[in-house]
């Protein structure tokens, strides 16, 4: 099925190649190393009858003969393992496999008839068997300093012969042996124009703050700004409608009844693309629940906090060290508590939650108070510029402990006013994330983050995509 051809038909033998074959082809021939592998129990003495569907292991020169005993079958299979063991002039390596509990793979019996004590090997191998692996490995050894001067040069000159290698046509067979290949060789590339103006204002956002500072800066730079980050998942589309329809409960639009906002989520929901139809329930289901824990949230008592605005946009430009930052995105909701300060409402839709720590120094709900200490929510609360009251992350996926009301309330996770010297760390944070920015510092920090990114394939902070660039 994968490959639509006769894999058993006879290919012109290259001279200095590794031949892989059956120990029936094999009869007649030989080599100076024979390798044997997977000798295992069950397979290798194999003991099931052969074309035993419509028995023709029993036609023979004078009719149906009667079927192959087990014993004659063991005894058919020795001999064929004698003719694989038997095609080696110089040396013959036999390999199994042993699982530690007895009903896993075992080695085969045969192996105690080879007159050798198997040799117990535990443990990985030092690297994949693979080309590109010998490659990698070749290319560490050639720069390594605690490595001897003959050994480097040794491996330089194997990784020459790999890199000369071609096929009938002249293509190199191993390419990722030469030089020229390896990119990780090459000085990294500048460009003639800077990505930022520096004479302009920095224009970060409240979640690009959070990975150019905390999370990797290499990161936002192929997503945010070469803009090569995967198209939006279901995940998002969740999160977008849900957003949506807290929105217009929130403004007045919709009323805030579940019967209402689940006939809304019906006109949208087949737009949103699901691997199977199954996992389109599944999540409509935890939409309705997200959606529940919202209303429930939204008509109860928040220590006297009243909306003000919803999806409100904002765009400020504030001094942040050495630098001009320009500050712009959207918050959720803006409330007003009882003192006249203006409190953030950030609404999440993913399934992992910060610690306490990190909502206490959460850089994008400090964003957010930062931004309507200049003045960002100014319209909202007529004209007038409120204090900061402080932010708070309510996560609709995830269920509030009991001491604050159980599953059927969302998990909500405040962060206290920044006013004062305790708000400092976000202008550092802020002048930090437009330093690297300026500078164009985009080095990759491998951590949790790299679960879903979409670069890890060719990024050198992971053990994946290091082959590629070193």
């Amino acid at each position: 099925e994968d490959i639509a051809a006769d894999t058993l038909a006879r290919r012109a033998v290259r001279p200095d190649a590794v031949r892989l074959m059956t120990a029936h082809r094999s009869k007649g021939l030989e080599w100076r190393l024979v390798v044997v592998a997977g000798v295992q129990e069950g397979l290798w003495p194999d003991l099931r009858r052969r074309g035993s569907l419509l028995e023709a292991d029993r036609i023979g020169r004078d009719g149906l003969a009667e079927p192959l005993s087990p014993g004659a079958l063991l005894a058919e299979e020795r001999r064929l393992f004698y003719v694989a063991a038997t095609r080696a002039r110089e040396r013959l390596v036999v390999t199994a496999v042993k699982a530690p509990a007895d009903d896993g793979d075992q080695p085969s019996r045969f192996l105690t008839e080879l007159g050798v004590e198997p040799a117990d090997v535990t443990g990985r191998p030092r690297r994949p068997l693979a080309v590109a692996a010998l490659v990698a490995e070749l290319r560490a050894t050639t720069v390594d300093p605690r490595v001897s001067e003959p050994l480097r040069e040794a491996a330089a000159r194997r990784l020459a012969r790999l890199a000369a290698l071609t096929d009938e046509d002249g293509r190199p067979l191993v390419p990722s042996a030469h030089p020229y290949r390896w990119w990780g060789m090459w000085d990294p590339t500048e460009s003639k124009v800077p990505l930022r103006d520096r004479d302009q204002p920095v224009t970060l956002s409240g979640s690009a703050l959070d990975q150019l500072a905390n999370t990797c800066a290499l990161q936002w730079f192929l997503g945010r700004e070469v803009k090569a980050d995967a198209p939006a998942t279901t995940a998002q589309g969740f999160g977008n409608v849900v957003h949506v329809l807290a929105d217009e409960v929130a403004s007045g639009h919709t009323p805030a009844d579940l019967a209402v906002l689940m006939e809304r989520l019906d006109s949208v929901w087949n737009a949103l693309a699901f691997d199977a139809p199954w996992k389109s329930a599944q999540e409509k289901a935890n939409a309705r629940v997200a959606l529940e824990r919202f209303l429930k949230w939204h008509v109860m008592d928040r220590a006297g906090r009243t909306p003000v605005a919803s999806e409100h946009d904002f765009d400020v430009t504030l001094e942040a060290g050495e630098y001009e930052v320009r500050i712009r995105g959207q918050m959720d909701r803006v409330e007003t508590d009882a003192d006249g300060r203006a409190y953030v409402v950030d609404f999440k839709t993913g399934k992992q939650a910060p610690t306490s720590s990190e909502v206490a120094r959460h850089p994008q709900l400090a964003v957010y108070q930062l931004a309507v200490r200049e003045g960002a929510v100014d319209e909202a609360f007529d004209g007038v510029r409120p204090q900061p009251g402080g932010a708070e992350l309510v996560h609709l996926r995830q269920g509030a402990p009991k001491r604050d009301g159980g599953e059927t309330l969302p998990k909500v996770q405040a962060q206290e006013s920044q006013e004062g010297p305790e708000g400092e760390w976000v202008g550092d944070l802020l002048a930090t994330a437009a330093g690297k920015v300026l500078d164009e510092r985009f080095t990759p920090t491998a951590g949790q983050h790299c679960t879903h990114c979409s670069f890890r394939a060719s990024c050198s902070a992971r053990p994946e995509g290091r082959h590629v660039v070193e």
